[in-house]
């Protein structure tokens, strides 16, 4: 099959998902963080849904250690599509729970997320959320349907998901009850790029290469930042890098890369022989089953 046919083919299958998700749930929403695969969802929405208005809302859970760039790649393009954009943020629920954050060096506020996700869910009275997490990122993913369903406390568990024989995604749920649907479950890293490329899809410019002073820290390039200071006896050097995957400064680190094209980052991932959460997520490194263990809490 030729790349072009075979790109439009998972096109094809995530839209009809979308369009599916609108026929079947009441209020969807879905979930854009400013990261590559977000950014290709909402550009897969808009060709299922132009030339009308889309029928959900953007929503993002800003956990307050964001990279700027993202948020302000975030704001350009809500801005840009017209499209309304909610904000839940992470803070508010450290307030509201008096939760405790997790203490270390680079310490992550991702199963924090799961607080303030539940509390939008609820508050706008959402019974779907549309997600760009796909089966290739991380052994958790990959369990997942693209109707996935969470309990009434927003649970997840893996063992208790339904078939999708023949393409057949099942809505029907509980009172209470939501659902989580992945739309692009079925592509890869490359995919994404190469879909990229193909529809001229403009992101962030944390994904190319770029100048930054980083903290080596256990075999990794962590941003200096606000979030991620430098303590007594780090090593900080300035390195060409660039972003593989986007989440807080304080759990994702940057690759050394010389790739400043769309190209030069197809070719980069044709050479790796590790995924981009394994290679550069913290987060991920907690314990063999750390995002499955989110997961079932409500995370994404």
């Amino acid at each position: 099959m030729k790349e072009s046919n075979y790109l439009e083919t998972l096109e094809q299958e995530a839209i009809y998902i979308l369009r599916e998700t609108a026929a079947q749930f009441e209020k969807p929403a879905l979930l854009f963080s400013g990261g590559k695969d977000s950014i290709v969802l909402v550009h897969l929405a808009l060709k299922a849904f132009r030339p009308g208005k889309f029928p959900f809302p953007l929503v993002h859970i800003d956990t307050g250690h964001n990279f700027p760039e993202a948020l302000a790649f975030r704001d350009k393009l809500v801005s840009e599509i017209g499209e309304e954009l909610i904000v839940g943020h992470v803070t508010d629920s450290i307030k509201k729970y008096n939760l405790k954050e997790t203490q270390g060096r680079f310490p992550s506020r991702n199963a924090l997320q799961a607080y303030t996700l539940l509390d939008t869910i609820e508050s706008h009275g959402f019974d779907a959320c549309i997600g760009g997490a796909r089966r290739d990122e991380e052994k958790a993913r990959a369990k997942e349907r693209i109707f996935s369903l969470r309990d009434d406390f927003g649970q997840w568990d893996p063992k208790l998901q339904r078939p999708e024989l023949w393409d057949i995604y099942n809505g029907r749920m509980q009172q209470g009850h939501n659902t989580r649907v992945f739309p692009i479950s079925n592509w890869t890293e490359l995919d994404i790029w190469n879909y990229i490329k193909a529809n001229n899809i403009e992101l962030p410019g944390l994904y190319f290469a770029h100048e930054r002073e980083c903290i080596e820290y256990n075999d990794k390039l962590i941003a200096l930042s606000s979030f991620t200071p430098a303590a007594v006896g780090d090593n900080v050097v300035k390195a060409q890098v660039r972003y593989r995957t986007v989440g807080d400064m304080t759990c994702t680190a940057a690759v050394a890369s010389s790739a400043v094209t769309i190209d030069d980052i197809i070719e980069d991932i044709k050479q790796s022989r590790i995924s981009e959460r394994g290679q550069t997520r913290l987060d991920d490194l907690l314990s063999e089953a750390a995002m499955e263990d989110r997961k079932k809490k409500g995370y994404f």
